[in-house]
């Protein structure tokens, strides 16, 4: 163990307004070993002084940092995703703390390596429910009631943090987690774990067939879809078992064009 498992890890900022915060979370990533940076339709300018001045010695973080259009785009390639909220959404999927799901982003074995995500919203209004159906888990960082809602580079810092001594020592936090997805896959499963790219191609598919036969309407298809979304992060499936669901939409799709249509 080490922070070679942090390697793999992309910290995703959706959507940041602040340059100041920007090179903020630069700074904190370079402290605790972490350097994929991904900023997803930018409100501001990553490359200004400001951003560059508050990185300080995380300029390298900065310097390479990606910056894509969609939240998607952010996650291709990723096999697992963790949103933060500051919210309370009325999704059925519960929010977790930071310590028990952290973890579950980090490779147990080094040499296998697990590619994944991070996510934090914008400084004004947080992951949207559309945004947080992309992740797997969520997570919310516990803070007084009075004021729950923390500063974006300050919610990345207390992740970043806890991220460092799991990597680093993963006695010191984790003894008591039990994540509800498998925590300790094998390396053969993380290997062959479908990507969340190709799990939202999936759920693009599963989409246009419902609507298609009329389970789903217009109007009403991505409150729907919301529902159905955590079904399959929860089940994992892998590349093949992903494949072989796509190949039956396909089959089912071929079926409804085929069908003889009434004179």
């Amino acid at each position: 163990m080490g922070l070679e498992q942090l390697a793999h890890l992309r910290i995703v900022l959706v959507e940041p307004a602040g340059p100041i915060n920007v090179g903020a979370v630069a700074r904190v990533m370079k402290n605790m070993g972490l350097h994929q940076l991904v900023l997803v339709n930018p409100q501001c300018d990553p490359t200004s002084t400001a951003a560059w001045r508050m990185a300080v010695h995380g300029q390298e973080v900065l310097a390479a940092a990606q910056i894509v259009s969609t939240l998607p785009e952010a996650l291709v390639g990723c096999q697992r995703a963790v949103a933060t909220t500051g919210r309370i959404h009325p999704q059925r999927q519960g929010l977790e703390i930071p310590e028990l799901v952290l973890p579950w982003l980090l490779s147990t074995d080094p040499q296998v390596p697990l590619p994944a995500a991070l996510i934090f919203g914008p400084e004004d209004r947080g992951l949207s429910n559309e945004e947080l159906v992309y992740a797997q888990r969520w997570i919310r960082i516990p803070a007084s009631d009075a004021y729950p809602s923390l500063n974006l580079a300050q919610a990345v810092a207390v992740c970043s943090y806890l991220l460092h001594r799991q990597a680093t020592d993963p006695t010191v936090t984790m003894a008591h987690s039990c994540p509800p997805i498998a925590a300790n896959p094998t390396d053969a499963e993380v290997e062959s774990a479908a990507t969340l790219d190709q799990i939202e191609e999936f759920h693009q598919d599963l989409e246009a067939i419902l609507l298609k036969i009329g389970y789903l309407y217009p109007h009403t298809a991505a409150s729907r879809m919301a529902k159905l979304r955590p079904l399959l992060h929860r089940a994992e499936p892998n590349s093949q078992e992903l494949a072989m669901l796509r190949g039956i939409l396909r089959q089912v799709n071929w079926a409804i064009n085929s069908a003889p249509r009434p004179s």
